[in-house]
């Protein structure tokens, strides 16, 4: 049987404070170095990424702080730290440019969603700036006038019907 395409791009985490707390200005697609059963743990989406962040050591770019729970039917001579630091695959190129990016002033790199795809992990990077607190609550503002909007336009469409 073939999977769909649109359901092996599903996310299996997903850090929907990024959006929030930061102004997403590249997205950058990477593969994770995973050890043991932590890929079937991201299988059943017990990850969990709000408190993830990426750092840049010695030319290679690093996951912090990204929790995938222990398998509980895999191998328990295999006990590995949930919240170890994972290494990322990118380009030296892409590492290196969100390096000079990431050292500006208010810049940070911020882990998005993991999803499989062609049967890897993934993981979505962006570099972000962090917003400040008007900005968040101009983009609720923003969001709030979009969904009256839509709401109005749905109720003209059933009063025209």
């Amino acid at each position: 049987m073939a999977k769909n395409k649109d359901q092996s791009q599903k996310p299996l985490a997903q850090n929907k404070k990024a959006s929030h707390d930061y102004f997403i200005e590249e997205t950058y697609e990477a593969g994770i170095v995973l050890m043991g059963t932590e890929i079937k743990s991201l299988r059943t989406g017990r990850a969990n990424l709000n408190d993830a962040f990426a750092t840049v050591r010695n030319g290679e770019i690093f996951l912090n702080n990204l929790h995938i729970s222990p398998f509980e039917q895999g191998n328990r001579h295999n006990p590995t730290d949930p919240t170890r630091a994972r290494k990322l695959l990118l380009h030296k190129a892409q590492i290196a440019k969100l390096y000079g990016q990431s050292k500006q002033d208010g810049y940070s790199i911020v882990p998005l969603k993991i999803y499989v795809r062609n049967g890897y992990a993934k993981i979505l990077i962006g570099l972000g700036k962090g917003k400040k607190q008007y900005d968040k609550r101009e983009s609720a503002a923003k969001r709030d006038a979009q969904r009256d909007i839509q709401r109005a336009l749905r109720e003209k469409q059933k009063v025209a019907r």
